[in-house]
């Protein structure tokens, strides 16, 4: 089989949204995708419950962890840790627009400062064998020169960086939420492509509204990976097609009544040790059926606490026939509202 670029296709960090039970189903759909944790500050790993920010499921991988943070030290700490439970990267957010995080001084504030962030990811370097990588934006507020981002990756190459995601908006610090700094700023596309131009022996993953496989295929004649977001968790179903269409690995995938029954086991598992397992689950599988007739209802179902208190571990199952499927999942009628 091809070997291909490891971040051929990846799945964005998404803070809410891709914690470990989310991530083990999208590892039921695809098994090359490559899987980002939420964003986890230094500080909660140095001082906070580590176990609850850090543990994952084995078959995840590949898995990375993405930090925030900004002081060296603490981040090759925290690499390190990592590394020994058992992440397969570690990726550095200098992406994050939220005021929150820049009153941490990470995020996408770190762009204004080159070095120290080639700092931060050399003392990780030194302390860990596995990739440490960047996700940044293509600049800060309405700085659209292309010299500042292309510096900015220049000066992380030197420090021996060599993967960067890169999403193609200005992140806008001020004026701004984090959602409408996802919509407000202009996509600039070719501003990866050119970071590929100039630095051809980095790996340029594009991310910024990559919402169909069609769309992934295209970017990818120009970079070396894409990485979806938000269409992920909105229609996972997407993620389906992915080893067959970007890495030609022709593996049966499970049906979504399969997909139910698996993510069932799955819950039945894990929800011994934590009771919030049932209500996590549903909400990364709440966009299963999207576009399908009867998706209305499955959604409705697992956003109703009484469906919980009622059916328990089976609440995957109860939503399921609440849509009306099982055998009829081939049915092409489409649902009439929006998710």
């Amino acid at each position: 089989m091809t070997q291909y670029n490891p971040w051929r296709f990846c799945v964005a960090p998404m803070l809410d949204w891709t914690d470990r039970h989310c991530r083990y189903f999208h590892r039921q759909l695809s098994r090359h995708a490559r899987l980002y944790t939420e964003m986890v500050t230094t500080g909660a790993i140095i001082y906070g419950d580590k176990a609850r920010h850090l543990n994952f499921n084995k078959e995840e991988h590949p898995v990375a962890l993405q930090l925030g943070g900004s002081d060296p030290k603490d981040l090759a700490l925290c690499a390190k840790i990592a590394q020994d439970w058992g992440y397969d990267e570690i990726n550095l957010n200098c992406g994050c627009p939220s005021e929150r995080v820049q009153r941490g001084s990470f995020g996408a504030c770190l762009m204004a400062e080159p070095q120290l962030v080639a700092d931060c990811c050399k003392a990780m370097q030194d302390a860990v064998d596995i990739d440490v990588t960047v996700k940044h934006r293509i600049g800060i507020d309405k700085v659209e020169d292309y010299g500042f981002v292309r510096d900015f990756v220049g000066t992380l190459y030197e420090a021996g960086v060599r993967t960067f995601i890169v999403h193609t908006r200005n992140a806008w610090l001020k004026g701004l939420s984090p959602k409408e700094n996802r919509e407000v700023p202009p996509l600039r596309r070719e501003v990866a492509f050119d970071l590929k131009r100039d630095f051809p022996t980095a790996t340029i993953v594009i991310n910024g509204q990559v919402d169909t496989l069609e769309l992934a295929e295209e970017l990818l004649q120009k970079v070396d990976g894409v990485m979806m977001g938000r269409a992920a968790y909105k229609t996972p179903w997407v993620l389906s097609d992915v080893d067959a269409r970007l890495f030609a690995d022709m593996h049966p995938v499970a049906s979504r009544e399969e997909l139910i029954e698996i993510m069932t086991q799955y819950i039945r598992r894990e929800t011994p040790t934590d009771s919030h397992v049932p209500r996590a689950t549903a909400k990364a599988m709440i966009g299963l059926l999207q576009g399908l007739a009867g998706a209305r209802f499955y959604r409705r179902t697992l956003s109703d606490p009484a469906a919980f208190a009622e059916t328990g571990t089976q609440v995957l199952k109860a939503a399921f026939a609440s849509a009306g499927w099982g055998e009829r999942l081939t049915d092409d009628r489409r649902d009439d509202d929006e998710f």
